[in-house]
């Protein structure tokens, strides 16, 4: 009986071991790069290949604008080669200077540098799990990523950064980027057929506007529901009802860790349909492509 409790013993602090979602087994032997958020894991992953483990600050579904890193993950951070961060999201415009600190001797690298980056001096929002209003700094609209223009930057700056570290494998980093710009550019085309097909919509409305640069892409009307960054009030909400209808909105999107009750008022009242999206997942084609298709009604 002792040897069976034992092994059961064992078999739950083995499992307790095991990586969460979005963080690699670091006893493979190789240097670890640190990115912000799953996104930017994926972009990484698919440049540095095998050479890397790449390991995500904010763990997949968590919001990067309230997340506090573990201590294990500061002490994991500091044994990384470098730091990939996205650029102004509030998870890094809370713990950089932190992070620096704790780890002074590791390169931080901006993936934004080169964006036209789109400012918003009101960006600031509530977040459903706290309550609590999160501004932004500098007012710059932090989703960089959700853009296939941006997508290019952003691994331009990864290869660049990966050769800055690592110069013996640059020709590999080379090939894997050209293979992955040739993605984003065929995401890219499939995502403009799908908006320029008879039934798509030229306007959405979503909750939190995470989706700027994308609607920018695309020549497309964003229309956030929360007003500056804070929850609607009952004018701005009936506003934003007859905006949806003299707009022909069809769709709502609505990300995982924002309340959805607004919404649903909404769409109740105008008989748009409300789509779960995940801005922060890590199959960013998938993602741009599944938000793409909500908009065409023609091809659901």
């Amino acid at each position: 009986m002792k040897k069976i409790y034992f092994l059961l013993l064992a078999t739950i602090l083995i499992a307790s071991c095991k990586p969460k979602s979005g963080q690699s087994d670091k006893t493979d032997g190789k240097p670890v790069i640190t990115v912000t958020l799953e996104p930017l894991r994926y972009f990484t992953e698919a440049i540095a290949g095998d050479r890397f483990t790449v390991v995500s600050m904010v763990p997949k579904g968590t919001s990067p604008e309230t997340y506090d890193p573990t201590p294990q993950q500061l002490v994991d951070l500091a044994r990384s080669k470098a730091y990939f961060r996205i650029g102004y999201i509030g998870f890094e415009q809370t713990w950089t200077d932190k992070l620096t600190d704790n780890a002074p001797h590791l390169q931080f690298f901006d993936m934004s540098q080169g964006v036209d980056l789109i400012y918003d001096n009101t960006h600031s929002h509530r977040h459903a799990e706290d309550g609590k209003e999160h501004h932004h700094a500098t007012g710059v609209e932090p989703h960089i990523w959700n853009s296939a223009t941006n997508a290019q930057i952003i691994a331009g700056n990864i290869l660049s950064a990966l050769c800055s570290i690592d110069k013996s494998n640059e020709s590999a980093y080379l090939e894997r980027y050209n293979a992955l710009c040739r993605q984003i550019e065929h995401t890219d085309s499939l995502i403009r057929q799908t908006l320029t097909a008879p039934g798509a919509d030229h306007a959405f409305m979503i909750y939190h506007p995470a989706l700027s640069y994308f609607a920018r892409d695309y020549g497309l009307h964003q229309i956030p529901i929360e007003a500056g960054g804070k929850e609607p009030s009952p004018a701005h909400l009936k506003a934003l009802i007859d905006t949806c209808k003299s707009e022909k909105v069809h769709v709502i999107f609505v990300q995982p860790e924002f309340d959805r009750r607004n919404a649903e008022i909404i769409a109740k009242q105008t008989g748009t349909r409300i789509v779960d999206i995940n801005p922060l997942s890590y199959d960013w084609e998938a993602e741009m492509l599944n938000t793409a298709k909500a908009l065409n009604l023609m091809k659901n």
